[in-house]
């Protein structure tokens, strides 16, 4: 550790020499691989996964008697299947209801506009960060809205001995067993924290520019990191190492997301493509269709996507096509920006995994939530969420009855505009559904 900073290892991505720990560990590693055939490995892997899923729905049949743990496995194997396969669709969208103003739920806390949020995977709590360097553990309680930690921002050049950032926050994730928080900001570092106390674990260096985008393979601690020095890196943060770097995006890589497979997608700023990376491989796929930069990107599932650019279009994406599959052009409208006619940039997209629901943010005064139609080849605005200021992020629960809005007077990644009214806060809006629908496929509450 740096004289001064916080005894937590730093680990770098650039670096000639490795720790004794590290390569020991890699050592290690090396010689199981020997041990372990593939096949064998598979088995392993398999025979863990069943056993940290009989676990699970046992405890959950304790609490529902009436099904034996044995049809809920098999259940939960056959939704991982369609899931795997992006079969598996939630049809919501039809029956959500336009949510009462007053019960929109508004957290303040951070000083500068809120750049990126999430939310823990059991729904209980909201991560937030911000343009000053703030980490709000947004373990905001959701029920509540009450602060739990508070990590502060630092000035500029205080790096070496502040616990937490001391430059813009652009972006984080969370590990699907809720266990650790990765945060990336402006000044090129990826801090990972242990999300139940706050305290921090590891600095992760190596970018040569801002970290842009984070996202945690599901059910691993694979962690995917993207620049605006326009690479990906691939890092194991549970044995707190630097995996690989991958290129091929021509400008600054302005978001990424993941799900279970072995791979990534990455939105490509003013290069106008999105990219699926292949991570095993080290290939890449490569999408266009945007005429604007493309600002923001979220999969649905594991074979669609969508994704919102500056010339305020919205895309969904199948990923065996090159094409948008469904286009929606100037998504938020028009503004009058100095006697020209511009769209409204879109800044933030979310999807209900594994549904037919979205979201999109822009700073033309609304959120809007759309329908994906019928083999994702077509977009239907539902209805709007009036907010003021920007829309820097957005994520839904993963239960679908909440939408978590991120808004600032500023935009995440510059100072083009400034909208006094707003409030630099989150959001938290409640969504409702129809009563009526009660089919298998539309669950209220799942």
């Amino acid at each position: 550790a740096t004289a001064g900073r916080p005894a937590d290892e730093e680990v770098s991505s650039d670096s000639e020499t490795e720790s004794p720990l590290l390569g020991r560990r890699r050592r290690e590693a090396a010689e199981e691989e020997v041990e372990e055939t593939p096949q064998e490995k598979k088995l392993r892997l398999a025979k863990q996964y069943l056993e940290e899923l009989r676990q699970l729905e046992e405890e959950r049949a304790e609490e529902e008697e009436e099904l034996e743990p044995a049809d809920l496995i098999g259940d939960r194997l056959k939704e991982d299947v369609l899931e795997q396969k992006g079969r598996l669709q939630r049809l919501v969208a039809k029956d959500v209801q336009p949510p009462d103003p007053a019960r929109i739920h508004v957290l303040r806390g951070h000083q500068l506009p809120v750049t990126c949020l999430i939310i823990s995977p059991d729904d209980r709590f909201i991560f937030s960060a911000s343009k000053d360097g703030s980490l709000i553990k947004c373990k905001w309680e959701v029920d509540s809205g009450k602060r739990l930690c508070v990590v502060p921002g630092g000035k500029k050049g205080t790096e070496e001995r502040h616990m937490g950032h001391a430059s813009h926050v652009l972006c984080m994730a969370i590990s699907s067993d809720g266990k650790y928080l990765a945060t990336g900001d402006r000044n090129k570092l990826i801090m990972i924290w242990d999300a139940a106390t706050c305290k921090r674990l590891h600095i992760f260096t190596g970018h040569r520019d801002a970290v842009s985008g984070l996202s945690f393979r599901k059910g691993t601690h694979q962690l995917y990191s993207a620049s605006h020095d326009r690479c990906v890196k691939v890092w194991d943060v549970g044995e707190n190492a630097y995996v690989e770097t991958l290129f091929g995006h021509q400008d600054v890589i302005t978001g990424l997301d993941s799900l279970s497979r072995e791979c990534c997608v990455t939105a490509g700023g003013r290069d106008g493509t999105v990219r699926l990376w292949k991570i095993p491989e080290e290939s890449q796929l490569v999408f266009s269709g945007h005429q604007g930069s493309i600002d923001c990107i979220q999969l649905i599932n594991e074979e669609h996507m969508v994704s919102g650019a500056d010339d305020g279009s919205l895309a969904l994406w199948g990923l065996t096509k090159k094409k948008p599959l469904a286009l929606a052009r100037q998504a938020h409208g028009e503004q009058d920006a100095l006697g020209l006619q511009q769209p409204y940039w879109i800044s933030a997209v979310a999807a209900l995994r594994n549904s037919d629901l979205l979201a999109t943010g822009s700073h033309s005064g609304s959120v809007k939530l759309w329908k994906c139609g019928e083999g994702f080849r077509k977009l239907e605005h539902l209805l709007d969420i009036p907010l003021v200021g920007f829309v820097n992020s957005l994520k839904f629960s993963a239960a679908g009855d909440f939408l978590v809005a991120g808004i600032g007077q500023e935009h995440r990644l510059g100072r083009w505009w400034r909208i006094k009214e707003a409030k630099n806060s989150i959001c938290i809006i409640p969504l409702k559904q129809k009563t009526t629908a009660s089919s298998p496929e539309s669950p209220g509450s799942s």
